[in-house]
């Protein structure tokens, strides 16, 4: 009887311990949600500051790791340039263009 009870008792110790040990999925989502933030703030900042994009009129939206950019530029030139700088800010797994030229 005894080594069941203490049986038990080492199970639903390791239990308890492990399971207070494992994030939530609103923590990591959470967690998800910041980084996108930081990354649409990252890419803002480096389109904002180039002097080719001028990123006055681009919207920037990051879901996971990958960035959309929409709104309007002055050319094409513009364009492939805000998507190669977004591309190079660290996070971003990819860039997706719904740029339009004006």
């Amino acid at each position: 009887m005894k080594l069941t009870r203490a049986s038990t008792a080492l199970f639903l110790s390791l239990f308890i311990g492990l399971t207070a040990c494992q994030t939530s999925p609103t923590d990591r989502r959470m967690g998800v949600a910041l980084e996108d933030t930081a990354i649409s703030a990252r890419v803002k900042s480096r389109l904002a500051v180039d002097p080719i994009v001028k990123a006055t009129d681009v919207q920037v939206e990051t879901f996971r790791g990958t960035v959309q950019l929409s709104g309007f530029v002055d050319s094409p030139e513009s364009a492939r340039r805000a998507v190669d700088l977004a591309s190079r800010v660290e996070g971003v797994q990819e860039v997706k263009n719904a740029l339009i030229v004006k």
